[in-house]
């Protein structure tokens, strides 16, 4: 399985040349939505933790309830092992949050081997942790450790924008997806960069609900 990255915009648009060669109709809509941005962020125990307490919240709140508990210096492993719930809930957090960060605490992830793992090895391991579904996983392959060859399967946006792509009749399972798309390796990442991209533009262009 590739650890291949991709570190730059030079890398991502070579990426995107040969995702055209193996799908074309990929061509229009790269002509239309452009250079899509890489979104990297440095990853680790933050990151994750950050993307659990904003789950199923609007941007502001998951926003606020962050500032918070930064401002209470509640985003490290040993902060929050030290701290009793009623602390943590005073910040805002629900008691599923709480159970999910405290998960992810005791599992004590060594984010440094992460970057050698194979993907599925990888993505187990970030699984384990309660609250953290494949979805989340992919993400942190994708932004964090900048793998080349992930596609979000249970994306809606994905999944929507691919059905576009490809001229299917309705949404295609994550079954589906996966097995429309295993040509496009090992150059998924650009291609959900792509999709993602494309989906606004959908979305922008209908007043009906995607």
């Amino acid at each position: 399985m590739s650890l291949q990255t991709i570190e730059n915009t030079e890398e991502l648009e070579k990426h995107i040349i040969a995702l055209i060669a193996i799908e074309p109709r990929f061509a229009p809509v790269y002509e239309q939505v452009g250079m899509p941005s890489l979104r990297h962020n440095a990853g680790g125990f933050e990151q994750l933790m950050r993307a659990m307490v904003g789950q199923q919240l609007s941007v502001a709140a998951a926003a606020s309830i962050w500032k918070k508990l930064v401002a209470a210096g509640l985003t490290t492993p040993q902060a929050i092992a030290e701290e009793q719930d009623e602390t943590l809930r005073a910040q805002g957090l629900s008691r599923q949050k709480m159970r999910y960060v405290r998960s992810l605490v005791a599992h004590d992830i060594d984010f440094a081997t992460l970057t050698t793992m194979p993907n599925e090895a990888a993505i187990k391991t970030l699984t384990a942790v309660t609250g953290i579904g494949r979805w989340t996983a992919e993400m942190y392959l994708l932004f964090s450790l900048k793998r080349d060859d992930i596609l979000a399967v249970d994306d809606l946006a994905i999944k929507v924008s691919a059905m576009t792509l490809l001229g299917l009749a309705e949404r295609p399972t994550p079954k589906q997806l996966k097995g429309l798309t295993e040509s496009w390796s090992p150059h998924r990442s650009a291609a959900s960069l792509l999709l993602w991209s494309y989906y606004g533009l959908l979305r922008d262009k209908t007043a009906v609900p995607l």
